[in-house]
């Protein structure tokens, strides 16, 4: 198997992640973002989206960070898919729930304009009004990812059992340290996080992002306050 990937992507991170913790064996062959190779030959040939991460097995493509996590967890019959029909139901209910309504806002219309050139708006006005509708909708799924999903009594997203929920989550959440998102007002969310960062492999798997979030520090960004 063969993974392309870029270590900082959001995306990639979660794949990395999973893969480290279970052991399993597999090439990575980094696609560099920051030059562009993921828009020209010959990657831009082998997945048309450009994105990354993709995931090749003898002669299968995956190309959702989502998708390549269910399929290497059943791969290997990890129990951070489960088996039993409703609680793979949560997992794969929490996943889309991450994927679509959390990181349209979170990603696309609060934190890429800021850091991405090809995404900011092309006014200042725009770009204003963007990030306001991502700041506002962010403290919402924020707040139900907090109350509701995690809430007092669960450790991980689906409740005490680690799941590949987690592995996607905590990659996209994780994407508020960039732009310095103070977490302390959810508090259920600092925790899960914590717990997460106690994985084995986090540090190792996180240098490069770490190393993104270093390299902005003293760039002013519109947070949450």
């Amino acid at each position: 198997m063969k993974l392309y990937m870029h270590p900082v992507s959001m995306t990639s991170r979660p794949v990395r992640l999973f893969v480290a913790d279970s052991g399993i064996a597999l090439d990575e062959e980094v696609v560099d973002l920051f030059t562009g190779a993921h828009l020209q030959a010959p990657y831009s040939d082998i997945n048309p989206n450009c994105l990354v991460p993709m995931l090749v097995d003898d002669d299968l493509k995956l190309t959702e960070s989502s998708a390549i996590l269910k399929y290497l967890a059943d791969k290997i019959g990890s129990p951070a898919y489960p088996k039993d029909l409703k609680e793979r139901a949560k997992v794969n209910e929490m996943m889309d729930w991450i994927n679509t309504n959390f990181y349209r806002e979170w990603a696309y219309n609060l934190c890429y304009p800021q850091l991405f050139p090809h995404l900011k708006r092309r006014s200042d006005e725009a770009q204003a009004a963007t990030l306001e509708f991502g700041k506002e909708n962010a403290k919402r799924w924020l707040k139900v990812l907090n109350d509701h999903w995690i809430g007092p009594k669960n450790t991980y997203l689906c409740g005490n059992k680690l799941t590949i929920a987690d592995y996607l989550g905590a990659g996209l959440v994780t994407l508020g340290e960039v732009i310095r998102i103070d977490f302390s007002p959810y508090p259920n969310v600092q925790r899960w996080l914590a717990a997460m960062k106690r994985l084995p492999n986090w540090d190792k798997v996180n240098e490069a992002f770490n190393g993104l979030v270093a390299s902005v520090k003293e760039q002013k960004f519109v947070t949450l306050a």
